[in-house]
């Protein structure tokens, strides 16, 4: 039983085709291999979609939204693929060395990996609770051999590619276990991020989020074995990638966040440890508890921040100095132009912070509309910035997202004296989009101007490349909403 056209194609489907399409049609021809591997994904997903939207109660996820499974599972993949494309173009005019272009295929693959075994999780779900509902039901056994098909040759494509790129066959062995790796991991991941947060994302976001931080942090741990290794097990074992020279504020990146991923690990497990022997049987009044939680939060996030983080940047690149003194040496290079920024940036946030929960407390505008202003006002932060401090916005841009993360642990775990406040400010921008566990709309804003900068580093031969997520969601969007809200203009201020 086949499925039928007018079933399988909406709106947002279409739209994400059409975007595939231009991607595939722009590749040379010795990045077939990757055409047709991202062209089994999307037909995967697409019927792994149609399948999990037939079935909405097996998931809990944000409701209203649409399982935006496809968009989630070919966004990170085709970023990939078009960054390879650049890169190519750059191999052949001799602008980058071609172990640049190699580490950009094993993220493709890693990436397309990520997103593969979340679908084939999705549709193995999906397809035994049809046959528990219906033994005989003949469609679900259609998409199996059909899925099963693209799998197969998906894998096949994926063997063929990484043997061009690897010198023996333990090399291709080696890689292959990396990229199931990364698949069996993401699994692992969006499971735990739908049963621990339930109706705060669609599958789609999850899956998008999930695959974002395996692939990051995989790349992470990668290149920690490949230093500390170094004499054990050679670099191309790992990837070729890590043994090709990285920036300073790429690394300072890449810890910030990996020392809040420790930090809140390790700040759990001491809460848990301190009420098992502490706060079970102690009278103490339950405002010193709260304080004994702050101290214990301070005092972790200090420690981690300080010495944990700094210890694995100094690790995997050589600084001349603690990358918390290099941070402040890279600001006051050019004090007058950074400092300017900040102070800029500042007075922008402290007016509309004011004047936007000031309106959100006593208007009956929209929130959705509300939070739309923020967006016009990161155009405002940031496009001045990107054009005259590109090096400092990326810096800045990790400083604000380790803040926003902090605030958004504060909040949940409730710390004293800002949990509660930190909370009662962001519930005020807040609308069906979010939910009581976890606020994600601000990261959205962020990550969204944030990344095409962030991937734009290194070679790019399109210059607005970096400008897209600024413009689209600080203009494109907040237009869009404007002219499409119901909400009457007069009331709005």
């Amino acid at each position: 039983m086949a499925i039928s056209p007018s079933k399988a194609m909406n709106g947002e489907r279409a739209v994400v085709l059409i975007f595939v399409l231009r991607v595939l049609f722009s590749l040379p021809l010795a990045l077939l291999p990757h055409a047709l591997s991202l062209s089994l994904l999307s037909l995967f997903s697409l019927v792994v979609e149609i399948r999990v939207d037939d079935s909405p109660s097996l998931f809990k996820t944000r409701p209203g939204a649409s399982s935006g499974i496809i968009l989630g599972a070919v966004t990170l993949p085709t970023v990939m693929l078009s960054k390879l494309i650049q890169l190519s173009r750059a191999v052949s005019l001799q602008q980058i060395e071609i172990g640049e272009l190699e580490h950009m295929t094993m993220q493709f693959w890693a990436a397309s990996a990520c997103s593969c075994g979340v679908l084939i999780f999705l549709f193995i779900v999906t397809w035994c609770a049809a046959n528990n509902k219906n033994p005989h039901f003949s469609c679900s056994v259609w998409d199996a051999k059909f899925s099963l098909s693209c799998v197969i040759l998906y894998s096949a494509v994926c063997c063929i590619s990484l043997a061009t790129i690897s010198h023996t066959g333990f090399n291709t062995a080696l890689k292959l276990l990396w990229l199931l790796c990364h698949g069996f991991a993401t699994v692992k991941l969006i499971q735990h991020l739908l049963s621990t947060f339930p109706f705060c994302a669609s599958i789609g976001e999850a899956n998008l989020v999930t695959s974002g931080l395996v692939l990051y942090f995989g790349d992470m741990l990668a290149c920690t074995i490949s230093k500390v290794c170094r004499l054990l097990i050679p670099p191309e074992l790992v990837s070729i990638r890590y043994g090709i020279k990285r920036s300073e504020i790429g690394i300072v990146i890449q810890g910030v966040l990996l020392g809040l991923l420790i930090f809140s690990a390790v700040f759990k497990f001491l809460i848990h440890l301190w009420e098992y022997f502490w706060g079970a049987n102690n009278s103490e009044s339950r405002e010193r508890k709260e304080i004994w939680r702050s101290l214990i939060f301070l005092t972790s996030l200090g420690f981690i921040m300080i010495a944990v983080a700094p210890s694995w940047m100094m690790i995997v690149l050589d600084f001349d100095v603690h990358p918390v003194l290099w941070i402040f040496q890279f600001i006051f290079s050019e004090p007058f132009k950074r400092l300017s920024l900040c102070i800029y940036w500042l007075v922008l946030i402290y007016a509309s912070v004011l004047r936007f929960y000031h309106i959100s407390k006593n208007s009956k505008i929209e929130r959705i509309l509300l939070r739309k202003y923020y967006h016009l006002l990161a155009v405002l932060m940031f496009l001045p910035a990107l054009i005259y401090q590109p090096k400092f916005l990326d810096l800045a841009f990790s400083a604000a997202l380790a803040v926003f993360l902090v605030l958004e642990i504060i909040r949940v775990w409730r710390i004293w004296p800002l949990g509660q406040l930190v909370h009662q400010f962001m519930s005020a921008f807040t609308d069906h989009r979010d939910s009581d566990l976890i606020i994600v709309s601000h990261f959205s804003l962020l990550l969204g101007c944030a990344l095409p900068i962030w991937m734009s580093s290194g070679f790019n031969d399109r210059p607005l490349t970096p400008f897209s997520g600024i413009l689209s969601l600080g203009i494109g969007d907040t237009m869009y909403e404007l002219l499409t809200s119901p909400c009457k203009r007069g009331q709005c201020f």
